[in-house]
């Protein structure tokens, strides 16, 4: 008998999941991307593009595709899949995990301001008379920083943003992770780097340039992640696979 396991994806980890699943032939696994972004690397297994169409269709895939159990995989700051997927799972009564990795956490020497939203960013900025501003922020989110008229910013993103905000000082860096460690630092220094702007994503893929912001007494503008419903939560994929097993023991 098969079971059918649903990933809400888009994350390493999700990817790395679907690759440890796939290859066990009592198991169909379905990765779900939300569409976000062109040409999207496809999971291991099977993968759909595309939203479920908010709690009611989520829910009715869940019934008519015979799932049995979901691991939400998403981005620590997509939030609002979580809220769907812990009230639809609730609905149908599939077994529910978040695999999410460790957020980062400052040490001794890191110069952060913790904010909730990029209203509190902008408020940072101006309080420490920031002017040359690295926005590790993703494309979607550039927005609310194209008021700040008087700062300079070097964009990174992978892909352009599409319309691009109208920033009166900046450079848009088309790059796409991982970056080691002297990539970062170089980065810093050549383009005169005061203070970093980002989200608390954790993860390895871009946490080098905190390290290089430590060394160099760089502020940081730390989004800590949103609030998510309370479930059931795996580190890594090897203690997700533990709980697939134990969840489809009992069903």
């Amino acid at each position: 008998m098969t079971s059918r396991i649903l990933i809400l994806g888009g994350t390493t980890e999700a990817y790395g999941l679907a690759d440890a699943l796939a290859t066990t032939p009592t198991l169909s696994v379905m990765t779900s991307l939300a569409g976000r972004t062109a040409n999207p690397r496809l999971a291991a297994g099977e993968t759909r593009i595309g939203g479920f169409g908010g709690v009611p269709g989520l829910t009715k895939y869940l019934r008519d595709e015979g799932i049995q159990a979901v691991v939400d995989a998403t981005h620590p700051f997509a939030s609002g899949m979580g809220w769907n997927a812990a009230e639809a799972c609730r609905l149908e009564g599939v077994p529910l995990l978040r695999l999410e990795r460790p957020a980062w956490v400052a040490t001794p020497g890191d110069l952060w301001s913790p904010v909730n939203d990029w209203d509190a960013a902008i408020d940072a900025l101006r309080e420490t008379a920031a002017k040359r501003v690295f926005l590790a922020v993703g494309r979607q989110e550039l927005t609310p920083f194209a008021r700040l008229d008087d700062i300079w910013f070097l964009i990174r993103v992978v892909t352009p943003p599409d319309p691009m905000p109208p920033f009166r000082l900046s450079e848009l860096l088309l790059s796409r992770g991982p970056f080691d460690l002297e990539r970062e630092r170089r980065l810093l220094d050549a383009q005169r780097i005061d203070t970093i702007v980002c989200k608390n994503s954790g993860g390895e893929a871009t946490a080098d340039k905190l390290v290089a912001a430590r060394e160099r007494g760089i502020r940081v503008i730390m989004r800590e992640r949103p609030k998510r419903p309370q479930v059931p939560l795996a580190r890594n994929v090897t203690e997700t696979l533990a709980w697939i097993e134990r969840t489809l023991r009992r069903r």
